[in-house]
This record gives C-alpha cells, structure tokens and sequence, in this order.
C-alpha cells in the first residue's frame, strides 16, 4: 500500500501531492489495477491532514480515469500506467541510479540535483508534460 509523504514547504498544494505520488507509483508499477488506496482516514492518520484534502485527491485521481471509488469498501485503482522500460529495476534505472551515485559522490546536494534534472528536462522535453 502507498504510504503519501507530505511537503508543507514544497509549495504545491497538498491534495496535488498526493494525486501526483499516487501517479508516480502507477508509472513506477508500485501501484497496480485492483490496488486498494488507503482510506482517507488512514491518511489523515499518518499525515496530519484534513480529510476533505484527501477525498479532493481521490475525486481528482478519478476524474482522470485512474481509480474508482466503492461505497464501503473504499478507493481501487482501475488503470495502471507501468512501462518496463520506466522501472526503477529497468536498463535506464540502472543508469540513473549510477548517474545519482556519481552525483552525489561529486558532491551535489539533493535541491542542486533536482534543479539540474529539471532544467535537462525542460530543454529536452520543453516545459510541458509530454
């Protein structure tokens, strides 16, 4: 089950957090069809925050066709976004988490390489999500 990690310095609003983790856990294969959601008392539990915040996630994730909710029983995902080649395990994982290494080895804190990532990002995929 997805355990949300919340950032109340990130900026980004917290009910996009947790729409975007849960997205990133489709796309890496941590969450597949038919997986359970935590309850949105559950989350509440763990993070601290409101629970409308979480159901305005799920109806978000929902909207987008990615899970559903049942009456009682509580949020399933209904489509998976995995890509063998997109895994953490894959080819292109491997190279990453070597380029990570070397990295960090060379010194860079974790905000230097994110906004590295992100400006390659950007110039090679422009600003847009493609």
């Amino acid at each position: 089950m997805i355990e949300f990690r919340i950032d109340r310095r990130s900026g980004l609003p917290t009910y996009l957090q947790i729409v975007d983790q849960v997205r990133q856990a489709l796309v890496l294969g941590r969450l597949g069809v038919g997986d359970k959601l935590p309850t949105a008392r559950e989350v509440v539990a763990s993070t601290a925050i409101n629970p409308n915040t979480v159901l305005k996630a799920y109806r978000e994730l929902e909207r987008e066709g990615l899970v559903q909710g049942r009456v009682g029983a509580g949020t399933f995902v209904l489509r998976g976004l995995a890509r063998a080649e997109v895994g953490v395990d894959s080819p292109l994982g491997a190279e990453l988490t070597g380029w990570l290494g070397r990295a960090r080895g060379a010194g860079l804190a974790r905000h230097e390489v994110e906004a590295l990532v992100k400006a390659l990002l950007d110039r090679t995929y422009g600003g847009g999500d493609e």
